[in-house]
């Protein structure tokens, strides 16, 4: 598909938009070297994005009228500011659409939610090995926060510590 030609929009995701976006989450998670990780139903992220507890959203991201990306994000808060803002839990694009702007826009989309409903701040996490999403970060001025390490609780570990 030529770059020039294609045309690319961002929307916010419907109800039948969940079975693909489960395939890239599992699509990411093959990537990221975390399959084994992906274990989310198609039930757990249609409650978790559009059941009457929501707690996160979703932009596809759709070239030429095929989805092709997506990103997760949901509301934090930062203490220091004193406001709201948006952690981008996953951002995907399929091989053959990357290097055409798709996650550029689907940033920039972010931004723009963020600016509107008159948050502080978006953030995310990303692999320290994966080049080619650190150029696209780098290149629209994130600020990589390296001096923080993140930490997980989850599972035996997770349930031992609520006993």
């Amino acid at each position: 598909m030529n770059a020039a030609n294609a045309e690319l929009m961002i929307r916010f995701a419907q109800v039948a938009d969940v079975p693909r976006i489960l395939e890239f989450i599992r699509q990411l998670a093959e990537y990221e070297r975390l399959a084994h990780e992906a274990v989310a139903s198609e039930a757990d992220l249609s409650a978790a994005l559009f059941g009457p507890d929501a707690v996160a959203e979703v932009l596809v991201a759709d070239l030429d009228g095929e989805p092709c990306g997506f990103a997760l994000f949901f509301k934090s808060f930062s203490t220091f500011l004193g406001k709201p803002g948006l952690y981008l839990e996953d951002l995907f694009v399929v091989p053959e659409s990357r290097g055409m702007g798709v996650g550029t826009a689907l940033l920039r989309e972010l931004a723009k939610l963020v600016l509107q409903r008159g948050y502080g701040r978006l953030e995310w996490a990303v692999l320290d090995w994966n080049a080619p999403a650190i150029k696209v970060y780098e290149r629209i001025g994130a600020e990589p926060m390296s001096e923080w390490t993140v930490n997980r609780l989850s599972g035996d570990a997770l349930r031992r510590l609520a006993d």
